[in-house]
């Protein structure tokens, strides 16, 4: 529990508590054989975390579900970061100051959006914003993550982003993303999730969702300046200790996620029509055929004749590609 700020002698309280649940606090120190001022100072730490609270008898704590404690970490950690990450950026002139005294060398390593620099970058607006994401979006070759809490944002930046996120999944990114449970009934956002998946995207949604944060490549992180408000403009965190920090707090976030399987699927999909006999083979030959001519002979059709069947049965199932149609297909258990 390192990770979120939590001392060795703390876990050790709470994991204490946790195993012998409405226990007496008093001798504590014996049964851990710890120095006895240190775990008064863990148990009173943890209380103000909030991951013990007293019981009704006396000395009796009461540890919190793992769960919420997790959450609750997650939540102050990010704070914390941000915080530090708000003095780093109003540092600014401590990094002037030095780059003053070494001007013409440090122009000669460094470039604008190399990846190697160090520290944050403010950016100011919606507009900067969306081209800086534009950018790590087409230059990321390994993986992207997210955690995107906000759902009628997400909904401004599905038509911007679409293009882009298609193809670096074809180039082989790995693309991961946390939203609010939410977000598989907002008809924009769930569409946008479903293609995502189809093209081998992975999705998870959890009812409690912490700030909004992508990392690239594990090297570049994007976060808002103020959570609450991206009007405010985005940060941009480069450096290797910053960056593996947020990434493993996005990490945790996932872990505690669950996976979209059924749910993910349009509100007017429980009218949809069954398919007729001959619609449900055209659906199975288009998805096991690797070109239109394949599937025609299978058919024992012309490909155009082949092609209109199989606009026909997308329309069907209200599906803008292939690939979404198949996973719908797969979903109603037609495949």
């Amino acid at each position: 529990m390192a990770v979120f700020g939590v001392s060795e002698s703390e876990e050790k309280v709470y994991r204490h508590f946790l195993r012998h649940p409405e226990t007496s606090s008093h001798g504590i120190h014996l049964v851990l054989d710890e120095n006895e001022e240190q775990v008064a100072d863990a148990v009173e730490r943890l209380v103000r975390l909030h991951l013990l609270r007293p019981g009704d008898r006396p000395d009796e704590l009461i540890p919190a579900d793992p769960e919420l404690a997790v959450a609750r970490l997650t939540e102050l950690r990010l704070r914390d970061m941000y915080q530090e990450i708000q003095r780093i950026t109003q540092s600014h002139h401590v990094l002037a100051e030095l780059r003053a005294e070494t001007a013409a060398r440090d122009h000669a390593r460094s470039a604008p959006g190399s990846f190697t620099e160090q520290g944050v970058e403010e950016l100011d607006g919606r507009e900067e914003l969306r081209g800086r994401m534009e950018d790590l979006v087409f230059f990321a070759r390994e993986e992207i993550v997210s955690v995107e809490p906000g759902i009628h944002l997400m909904a401004e930046q599905v038509g911007q982003a679409q293009g882009l996120e298609w193809r670096a999944l074809r180039r082989g990114v790995r693309r991961r993303l946390v939203v609010p449970r939410a977000a598989l009934h907002h008809q924009p956002v769930a569409g946008y999730l479903r293609e995502l998946m189809a093209r081998g995207g992975r999705v998870r949604v959890a009812t409690e969702m912490s700030d909004q944060v992508a990392v690239y490549d594990r090297r570049v992180a994007l976060m808002p300046q103020d959570p609450k408000n991206i009007e405010h403009g985005a940060l941009l965190v480069r450096g290797r200790a910053l960056v593996t920090t947020l990434l493993g707090l996005f990490e945790k976030v996932w872990e505690q996620a669950e996976e979209v399987t059924v749910e993910l699927r349009d509100p007017a999909e429980s009218q949809m029509p069954e398919l007729s006999e001959a619609e449900l083979r055209v659906l199975h030959v288009m998805c096991v055929a690797g070109k239109d001519e394949s599937g025609a002979r299978e058919l024992g059709v012309s490909v155009r004749t082949y092609r209109r069947h199989v606009a026909d049965v997308m329309r069907r199932l209200g599906a803008s590609t292939r690939a979404q149609a198949a996973l719908l297909a797969r979903e109603r258990g037609w495949l």
